[in-house]
C-alpha cells in the first residue's frame, strides 16, 4: 500500500477507538449511575492514552513525509493536510499530560453536577484549579511548537485560523452597539407583552412534542436519539448521534429551543460525507461552523414568524390548549423572540447571548495566558455581567461563573465559538434567501430545499475546505458580522 494509505487505514482504526469514546461520554452525562463514575473515568483516561498512543505513533511520520511526496487528488490532498493537522496537534503533548487531563476533567466534571446545584464555589474551584492549570500547560506546549500565544493554540483546537487578535476587534465592535439595541429592543416589546403561559408541562409531552419537531427538522432516527441531560449537548457518532436536552415542568419553550438547537448540530453531524466518515477530513469544519448551524436552526429558522405558526398547531394539540389565546402564533411568537437580560446562556435570546459568550471569552483568554486566577472568576463574572447587561450574580455562583459545562474539562478555547456560528448563521440566510424562497418552504411544509442548501454547501464539505474558503464559497465573501446586526434590527425592531 502507499503511504497515503497506510495513513487512511490508521486513522479509521483511530475512528474506531474515538467512537467508543463518544458514547462513553455520552452514557457518562446521560444515563450512568452516580456509582459507576470512579470506574468509568479511569477507563475513559485508559481510552484517551489508547488514542493518544495511536496519533502519535512514531512511524506516523515517516508516512506522512512519504504521503507528501506520492501524487495525490486534491481530495487526497486535502484529507492528508487535516490528518498532519491532528497529527501535529497531538504530537506535542506528552502522554501523561493527556492522562492526567483526562482524569482531572472527568473528576470536575462529575462533581460540578452537584456542586452546582448547591452553589458551592468553594468546593468546585478546588477542582476547577488543576483543571485550569493543567490547561496552561496544554496551551504552553501547543503555543511553543505552532507559534502561537497560549490562547490562540486552544482557540485554533476549536477555530483553525482564528485568534484573539481577530476576534477582539469584531467583539469590541459589538459591544460598541449591542448594549443599545438589547435596550431599544426591550423598550419596545414593553409595549406589547405576550401573555404568559401557564404550566404545569409534563415532561412527557414535552419530550412528546420534541420528538414531533425533530421529525420535522428532518433528524434520522434509524441513526440517532434523543435522552436528558444536566446540560444540553449532542454527541455520539455521525452515524448514532446523541442528543439531550432538559425539562422543567412551567416552561416548555425552553426545552424545545434546546432540542432545536441540538438537532441542527445533529443534522450537520447526519450530513456529513458518509464515504469520509472515519477521517479527520470527513468532519466537521469547525466549531464555529458547527455552531452556525445549531444557531440556523435555533435562530434563524424556528423564531421566525413562518416556523412559529407552523408549529402552533402541534404545539396546541400536545398541551391540549386549542382556544387558549396564550398559544395563538402570535402569543407564541412573541414568547419566541422575548428578549430580556438573563444569567442563564443556554436560555438567553438571540440578542442577548453574545453578551454571554464574550464575557466567558475575556476571562477564559486572561485566564489561559495567566492574567486571572481561578480565584478571581466571581468577582470578574459579576463585573462584566452588570456592565454587558446590568443585573448581578454577586454570590449567585449557580447562575453565574458555575452554569457551564466547557470550563470543567479544559474546554477552553471553546466559546468564541457560539457567537462566531451566531454571525456565520445569519450570513449563511441572507445568502440561502438568494435562491431559495425560505418563508413559502415554511408554510408549505417542504423544508427539503433549505437541507438541500444547507447540504449542498455546508455539510458535504465536511473539512475538505478551510473555514474562510467554505463561507466563501457558500456565501460569495469572508466572515461579514454586519449580517447578524442586520438581522437583529430587522427581526425586531423594523415594524
Amino acid at each position: 500500500m502507499s503511504h497515503y494509505e497506510n495513513l487512511v487505514a490508521h486513522f479509521t482504526r483511530l475512528s474506531h477507538f474515538h467512537h467508543l469514546q463518544a458514547i462513553c461520554g455520552w452514557d457518562q452525562a446521560a444515563m450512568m449511575p452516580e456509582g459507576g463514575n470512579d470506574a468509568r473515568s479511569a477507563a475513559m483516561a485508559e481510552l484517551a492514552v489508547l488514542c493518544h498512543k495511536q496519533l502519535t505513533e512514531p512511524s506516523l511520520k515517516a508516512m506522512f513525509e512519504g504521503a507528501r511526496k506520492e501524487s495525490l487528488n486534491e481530495f487526497e490532498q486535502a484529507s492528508l493536510t487535516e490528518m498532519e493537522r491532528r497529527w501535529q496537534q497531538a504530537t506535542v503533548l506528552p502522554e501523561k499530560l493527556v492522562q492526567q487531563k483526562s482524569l482531572a476533567g472527568s473528576r470536575c466534571e462529575h462533581a460540578w453536577r452537584t456542586q452546582r446545584k448547591n452553589n458551592d464555589w468553594e468546593g468546585f474551584k478546588e477542582n476547577l484549579k488543576p483543571v485550569v492549570e493543567l490547561a496552561r500547560q496544554e496551551a504552553l506546549i501547543r503555543g511553543a511548537a505552532s507559534g502561537l500565544s497560549p490562547y490562540n493554540a486552544m482557540l485554533d483546537l476549536y477555530e483553525p485560523g482564528m485568534t484573539k487578535e481577530k476576534l477582539d476587534p469584531i467583539f469590541s465592535d459589538i459591544k460598541s452597539w449591542l448594549p443599545g439595541v438589547i435596550e431599544q429592543i426591550i423598550e419596545k416589546q414593553e409595549q406589547n407583552q405576550a401573555i404568559p403561559l401557564q404550566g404545569p408541562f409534563s415532561e412527557e409531552k414535552q419530550n412528546q412534542l420534541g420528538l414531533k419537531i425533530m421529525e420535522i427538522l428532518g433528524f434520522d432516527f434509524n441513526h440517532g436519539r434523543l435522552d436528558v441531560s444536566t446540560h444540553p449537548f449532542c454527541g455520539g457518532v455521525p452515524s448514532d448521534v446523541r442528543i439531550t436536552t432538559r425539562y422543567t415542568d412551567d416552561d416548555f419553550t425552553s426545552s424545545i429551543m434546546g432540542i432545536i438547537h441540538e438537532t441542527g448540530h445533529a443534522r450537520y453531524e447526519q450530513g456529513l460525507p458518509k464515504q469520509h466518515a472515519s477521517l479527520p477530513v470527513g468532519e466537521a469544519r469547525s466549531m464555529g461552523i458547527h455552531e452556525s448551524q445549531s444557531l440556523f436552526f435555533e435562530m434563524q429558522l424556528s423564531r421566525s414568524p413562518a416556523f412559529v405558526s407552523m408549529l402552533t398547531p402541534l404545539i396546541t394539540e400536545t398541551f391540549g390548549a386549542k382556544d387558549n389565546p396564550a398559544f395563538s402564533p402570535e402569543n407564541l411568537l412573541k414568547i419566541y423572540t422575548k428578549v430580556q437580560k438573563g444569567f442563564i446562556r443556554v436560555d438567553a435570546d438571540e440578542a442577548t447571548y453574545p453578551a454571554h459568550v464574550i464575557l466567558r471569552y475575556e476571562i477564559e483568554r486572561d485566564l489561559i495566558e495567566g492574567l486571572i486566577e481561578v480565584d478571581d472568576i466571581p468577582a470578574i463574572w459579576n463585573r462584566k455581567m452588570q456592565e454587558y447587561l446590568g443585573i448581578s450574580t454577586e454570590g449567585n455562583f449557580t447562575d453565574g461563573c458555575m452554569q457551564d459545562i466547557h470550563w470543567t474539562d479544559g474546554s477552553f478555547g471553546y466559546f468564541p465559538s457560539y457567537t462566531l456560528g451566531a454571525m456565520y448563521a445569519a450570513q449563511f440566510m441572507a445568502s440561502m434567501r438568494k435562491t431559495v424562497d425560505v418563508d413559502a418552504c415554511i408554510h408549505t411544509q417542504n423544508l427539503a430545499p433549505i437541507w438541500t442548501w444547507l447540504k449542498d454547501n455546508i455539510w458535504s464539505k465536511g473539512s475538505t475546505r478551510s473555514t474562510e474558503e467554505l463561507v466563501i464559497q457558500a456565501t460569495g465573501e469572508s466572515l461579514n458580522p454586519e449580517y447578524f446586526k442586520r438581522h437583529l434590527i430587522e427581526r425586531y425592531l423594523n415594524d
